[in-house]
């Protein structure tokens, strides 16, 4: 429904007070002309004139306005921030991605980005890697091809420069890489993917995820990897044959030891997050397998009716300048009487 308010452009302090101001001359003019007319050469017309001037310039300050209802869409962008495990244990190759095929667990998590990101074409993406130690490599982008070229390069850190696995490495990353999204992004939906073995070798207790749920609308852990385990490549690489490859041994055995796929592990920090764990195998991809994740949370358009205000300054301003015309032209004809 359209309609007529004030809107003062300067604000209603300031539009208030000048408007009082120019109101109270017009009232001093009509007094000191009504008070002084016997004895003054000011015409009725002049004191009219300079009346409407100070009336019109108290309603130009307060600045009429015209009110419309207008419909837009707001859209709900979706941001996806994906997490990828890269300690040695991901070069084994006992993972499995939409077919048979043995690839390696860093492998699966390619598969599983490059169809994230066509599952979320018109989402931005945000990637971050851990092993030792958690970095930022990617931050929050609508280009798909970056992430997938991130992926591409993702290797594996040798074993020489890990510690012991720690699932908990990426969380304070991923705190403040969150915080800073839902704070830039309000109204953004967030989604979080995590990739990783869920291997935990290191001997210090596994903080909670439960830190990141009030940054998210979502979480989805993929697991990578088999239950049965296999050897840890030495140097890191998944490239060398078998019988190349020299392995990362057990301490306790003196024998390679062997890295196994932890649902439970995986299980328990989905729910932390108040999300779901998805364990990538042959029939299970990030394609086929995230219903939720694939067709609920993507990039939306909602329709919603605002009010707009419109200033309709100009009829007033073109009476006070015909006014102000009027008032210089009869100062000019009594200027030259006077002469």
């Amino acid at each position: 429904m359209n309609g007529w308010t004030l809107s003062p452009a300067l604000g209603w302090p300031a539009g208030i007070a000048v408007a009082a101001v120019m109101t109270a001359c017009a009232v001093a003019e009509v007094a000191i002309h009504i008070r002084h007319r016997a004895c003054s050469d000011e015409t009725v017309a002049s004191c009219v004139r300079r009346t409407l001037i100070c009336l019109f310039t108290a309603i130009a300050v307060l600045t009429p306005s015209t009110v419309a209802s207008t419909t837009s869409k707001a859209v709900n962008a979706t941001d996806i921030v994906i997490a990828i495990d890269t300690t040695s244990s991901m070069a084994v190759k006992d993972a499995t991605y939409g077919s048979a095929t043995t690839i390696s667990r860093l492998d699966a998590a390619k598969h599983a980005v490059h169809d994230l990101t066509k599952a979320y074409p018109a989402a931005s993406f945000s990637a971050l890697s851990f092993g030792a130690s958690a970095s930022l490599d990617v931050p929050l982008t609508p280009d798909t091809l970056a992430i997938d070229n991130w992926a591409d390069a993702l290797a594996v850190e040798s074993s020489a420069a890990s510690s012991g696995s720690s699932l908990d490495t990426p969380l304070d990353k991923l705190l403040l890489t969150l915080k800073d999204i839902r704070q830039r992004h309000t109204d953004d939906t967030i989604v979080l993917f995590l990739i990783s073995d869920g291997e935990q070798t290191s001997t210090t207790t596994r903080r909670t995820y439960s830190s990141l749920r009030r940054y998210l609308d979502d979480a989805v852990v993929l697991g990578a990897g088999s239950t049965t385990g296999g050897k840890i490549p030495a140097d890191g690489s998944d490239d060398s044959a078998d019988d190349q490859e020299t392995w990362v041994t057990d301490p306790t055995t003196g024998q390679p030891g062997i890295s196994t796929l932890s649902p439970d592990t995986l299980s328990t920090i989905a729910d932390e997050l108040s999300g779901s764990a998805i364990m990538l195998d042959a029939s299970h991809t990030a394609t086929n397998s995230l219903p939720k994740a694939s067709k609920a949370w993507r990039t939306t358009a909602t329709a919603k009716t605002r009010q707009r205000t419109t200033p309709v300054v100009w009829p007033i301003a073109i009476v006070i300048a015909v006014l102000l015309a009027w008032e210089l032209g009869a100062w000019i004809a009594m200027s030259r009487r006077l002469l």
